[in-house]
């Protein structure tokens, strides 16, 4: 025992420990696993571990031969109310096994890599399904209560996520509030609320006056069951530090407090080694770690200085993680911070588990919840704050990483001047190359392409999803999000021009996202009247003070220009599409939007255009479009449709695509987003394949 206790002592004791943790989670990181499916199975079986609906769409975990999720959507409302399933269920399913595709829009995420890093290589189609045995398990039985109870509640979104870490009931867009902000983390249970319950407990126990050694006792407990409710990387590490800290405590091991964390580090990743790339994770250690560091600093001055101290701190060493999964930080989260930590924690938190034991106070949480949302969304409302940053190299994050291990050893606030020096440096990427390119992004059966040039950026048509069932989905991602995600990761903050090429959904649909999200100079609209999604638009427009123009002939780009193919007003909105053409770098490209072949007749006749270098196929390739006179005449190189998989209309046609036939055929649904750069005058292609 002596010389365990004096082995505990050594520093290099716990660097060894973490340094042989680290090479086994390396192994198991890169260990070859494999599917323990059949690619041909239709049927599995197994355990409910977690559940998600939304709308019409029913999200299963379930732990089979493997963990897989399995999708389903229910026919009606109807057959959804009558649908018994729980968590611990034992349940057939019937269906497909899908292999999850790469991302097809650049910087996205990738659901297939996502899967892969939680030991998931399929995705299940369930076509049908049956609880074969119901769940006898006390873990589920008391977290099903739970979750029933919570789900009578108006504020069910806010006690899922307080209670048991669940904030997928939050409102998508309040929640990317939350994120935009900087107060995403006050949502995922970890030290602060963990601190909170075990505070309560102990004192609670206090003045019960119950020995210290058992009120610590009877608190590990508590907080160990507390773990199995709301299990995540955070909860685990705040419950793991509690206990070596009273382990520590009450053997009297006087093991320092930085070694303990090494300790709680070191058995999180023996645990799951995935952790590592759980953002979550990465943010609890990351912060953690540097508060204990810097606790005797952190403690000197009033309670104003210290959670001045603690809130800079937190925002600095959190930086390059913002930067790399998010593209954006804002540089008031410090001061929204000093505001939000203590209302969450002092006032939202708490408040959360007496409205559940005091259901009649809903209605007054409910009020103060709005409060907090409605001061959240004025704070995001503040877009000088907010600097998008394109995505870092490997080299460049490791840059971060080095000036923020300077700053925090040396404790000095001058080398901040390197973090400030490197952050203007990645702001400032993509003005330094001058890139030169056009990218066509997937957006399932719709339009959108982005033209970039002289640091100018030019969007050509939104994209927009028509949804054909009445029974939707109220939480789902939009066209724009995985959009505004792409063109943040590229640096992009500004869209100096908006086209919309007519006023098609699922051509202009996602517009008023878009405008929301960044700044605009001006939007065009093309010939004819306007309809009422471009007269929706133009009401965002006139609130945003956003020159807007319509029937143009051409835009200047400094040196370049765009070229608006005005034939005619004609009685169809297809055919009234801004057609444009433009040359970069002596390069021809030519966007079609959906004109059908009476205005391809016009423009023939009224215009010279030959060798084409890139076409966007007008239409998403309908047989309405490209026929085989204007294919001949301009003879494109390159040809570009953007269709939907298995879309409905049968896009594109084959007869347009033989029509194509000598050119270089690129379509979304088969190889994601398309871009074309222009480097040392070569044209050179790169795709974000499925």
């Amino acid at each position: 025992m002596i010389k365990l206790r004096m082995l505990l002592l050594l520093n290099k004791t716990f660097y060894i420990l973490l340094i042989l943790v680290s090479l086994i989670s390396i192994i198991r990181l890169t260990y070859p696993y494999k599917s323990k499916f059949n690619k041909d199975e239709t049927s599995i079986k197994g355990v409910i571990t977690d559940i998600y609906q939304d709308g019409p769409y029913l999200k299963l975990t379930i732990n089979s031969k493997e963990k897989i999720i399995g999708t389903y959507y229910f026919r009606n409302e109807f057959q959804k109310k009558n649908t018994k399933i729980n968590l611990g269920d034992t349940i057939s399913l019937k269906g497909n096994l899908e292999a999850p595709s790469n991302n097809t829009v650049f910087n996205t995420l990738n659901y297939k890599k996502y899967l892969k890093k939680n030991k998931m290589f399929y995705t299940f189609s369930i076509e049908s399904f049956q609880v074969e045995k119901k769940n006898k398990n006390i873990y589920y039985l008391i977290k099903n209560k739970l979750i029933n109870h919570i789900s009578k509640y108006k504020t069910e979104g806010y006690l899922k996520a307080f209670i048991i870490g669940d904030t997928s009931s939050i409102d998508k867009n309040t929640y990317k509030s939350f994120q935009e902000i900087g107060i995403s983390h006050l949502f995922a249970i970890s030290g602060m609320h963990i601190s909170f319950l075990s505070g309560l407990v102990l004192t609670i126990l206090k003045k019960l006056k119950v020995e210290e050694t058992k009120r610590y006792v009877i608190t590990t407990i508590f907080l160990f069951l507390y773990l199995l409710l709301a299990y995540s990387p955070s909860v685990l590490r705040s419950f793991l530090f509690f206990f070596l800290c009273f382990i520590n405590k009450n053997y009297y091991f006087h093991i320092k407090i930085t070694n303990i964390f090494i300790l709680t580090l070191s058995i999180s990743l023996l645990i799951n080694p995935f952790f590592i790339y759980n953002i979550g994770f990465i943010f609890s250690y990351s912060i953690s770690f540097i508060l204990i560091y810097l606790s005797e600093w952190l403690q000197k001055g009033n309670k104003l200085i210290q959670s001045i101290k603690v809130s800079l701190s937190s925002f600095i060493i959190s930086i390059p993680t913002c930067i790399y999964f998010f593209y954006q930080i804002n540089i008031l989260t410090p001061i929204f911070n000093l505001f939000f930590v203590p209302f969450i924690s002092l006032c939202i938190f708490p408040l959360s588990f007496i409205v559940l034991i005091f259901p009649k106070l809903d209605s007054l949480y409910l009020v103060l919840l709005k409060l907090f949302e409605n001061i959240v969304f004025m704070c995001n409302k503040i877009s000088v704050s907010k600097i998008i940053f394109s995505k870092p190299s490997i080299y460049l994050l490791l840059g971060y990483l080095i000036i923020l291990v300077i700053i925090f050893s040396k404790k000095k606030n001058k080398y901040l001047i390197l973090l400030l020096l490197l952050c203007i440096f990645n702001k400032s990427i993509p003005n330094i190359k001058k890139e030169t390119y056009v990218i066509t992004m997937d957006v399932g059966q719709g339009d959108s392409s982005l033209i970039h040039i002289n640091n100018k950026n030019i969007l050509i048509d939104s994209g927009g999803k028509i949804s054909n069932s009445s029974y939707k989905r109220t939480n789902s991602s939009t066209i724009s999000d995985q959009t505004i995600t792409m063109l943040k990761s590229i640096g992009i903050s500004k869209l100096n021009t908006i086209i919309i090429t007519h006023g098609d959904y699922d051509h202009m649909g996602e517009a008023i996202n878009l405008v929301n999200n960044f700044k605009v100079d001006k939007v065009i609209f093309n010939c004819g009247p306007y309809n009422y999604l471009e007269k929706e638009l133009i009401k965002v427009l006139n609130e945003k003070k956003i020159k807007y123009y319509s029937c143009i002939n051409e835009l200047n780009i400094d040196n370049n220009k765009l070229y608006f193919l005005q034939t005619k007003e004609y009685d169809n909105e297809n055919d009234n599409s801004n057609v444009i053409y433009t040359e970069l770098n002596n390069y021809k490209f030519l966007f079609m939007g959906d004109a059908g072949v009476d205005k391809e007749k016009d423009i023939l006749d009224e215009y010279d255009l030959s060798d084409i270098d890139v076409l966007k196929v007008g239409h998403h390739g309908s047989k309405t479009s490209s026929s085989k006179e204007f294919i001949d005449e301009i003879k494109p190189k390159y040809s570009i449709v953007s269709v939907g998989k298995n879309n409905r209309y049968g896009h594109p046609n084959k007869e347009v695509l033989k029509n194509l036939d000598n050119s270089k055929i690129y379509r979304t649904d088969q190889d994601g987003s398309i871009m074309f750069k222009i480097k040392n005058n070569k044209l050179k292609t790169d795709i974000c394949s499925p």
